[in-house]
């Protein structure tokens, strides 16, 4: 009779931090594997059952790539736990072409959240860096003002070590920011005990922004932040694999899904080759 334990969960997440995962990771595979062992609650582990959580999942509308992130999770535990037999198949995803336009953070509205945190000088000062670099939230900890003072920030991010040049601007922002708040030494973005901030904290105060920047909560979370950086940083350089490098992506399909334009984009676009090729109108 197999049954999934509190041991088993902390065995599984001792192997996770063997594999070097990053702390991030891990935390979301626990949160994910502890949601299936809330959903199983004692019951004997089955095939049955793995497709009922999955069916559970799906009852609660989450998006699909969702959905399949957390059956990877489950997937895995399962698989270091040798129940392979129980392993379930994710949701097949047809591919998507265009960005939607409710959730992609625009240039415009980006500039509208640095203004509306001009009276909190961390946030905006994360929001530059962040916009600024492209980095993952997770990564912030690695801005010290050793680091910051040679202009490069050497990441080390899942199993990786990647060098981040700061642009000439951001340095000297940063610097004069640390100046100003008597931060000598060591990581600049941090709690007054000196921890790295929570991406729960950041996530939280970039919320708060929303309503004075007139911008959709929708479009306000981190990684969307990082994503404008690679449109941005695609229109001007047409570089997908400098990009992909930049971001520390292993492929570059992955890097496609951060430059994906909308289709409003896509149209005015079409519509200004068809005045090229055509430009008596057909």
């Amino acid at each position: 009779m197999r049954l999934l334990t509190e041991q088993q969960l902390k065995a599984f997440e001792k192997s996770l931090v063997l594999e070097e995962k990053s702390k991030a990771t891990i935390e979301k595979y626990m949160r994910d594997v502890r949601a299936f062992y809330a959903f199983v609650s004692g019951q004997e582990v089955e095939k049955r059952q793995i497709l009922a959580y999955k069916q559970h999942i799906l009852a609660q509308q989450y998006a699909a790539r969702t959905v399949n992130s957390m059956l990877c999770s489950v997937n895995r535990l399962l698989r270091f736990l040798g129940w392979n037999d129980c392993v379930v198949k994710g949701l097949r995803i047809q591919r998507q072409v265009y960005q939607s336009e409710q959730k992609e953070l625009t240039k415009t509205e980006f500039q509208r959240l640095l203004q509306a945190a001009a009276r909190k000088p961390r946030l905006q000062m994360l929001l530059k860096t962040m916009g600024w670099t492209g980095i993952r939230v997770s990564e912030l900890q690695y801005f010290t003002v050793e680091r910051v003072r040679t202009g490069r920030i050497s990441i080390s991010c899942k199993g990786k070590i990647r060098t981040i040049l700061l642009p000439k601007v951001l340095r000297r922002n940063l610097l004069k920011y640390c100046e100003k708040r008597n931060i000598d030494t060591g990581i600049i973005f941090r709690t007054r005990s000196g921890k790295p901030l929570d991406r729960s904290n950041i996530w939280a105060a970039m919320k708060k922004l929303c309503a004075a920047a007139n911008v959709s909560k929708e479009k306000v979370f981190p990684h969307n932040i990082r994503k404008l950086f690679a449109r941005t940083f695609y229109f001007m350089a047409k570089d997908i694999a400098r990009l992909a490098d930049i971001l520390g992506h292993n492929s570059i399909e992955t890097t496609r899904i951060y430059i994906m334009t909308t289709e409003k984009e896509n149209q005015k676009f079409l519509d200004e080759m068809d005045r090229l090729l055509f430009p008596s109108g057909g």
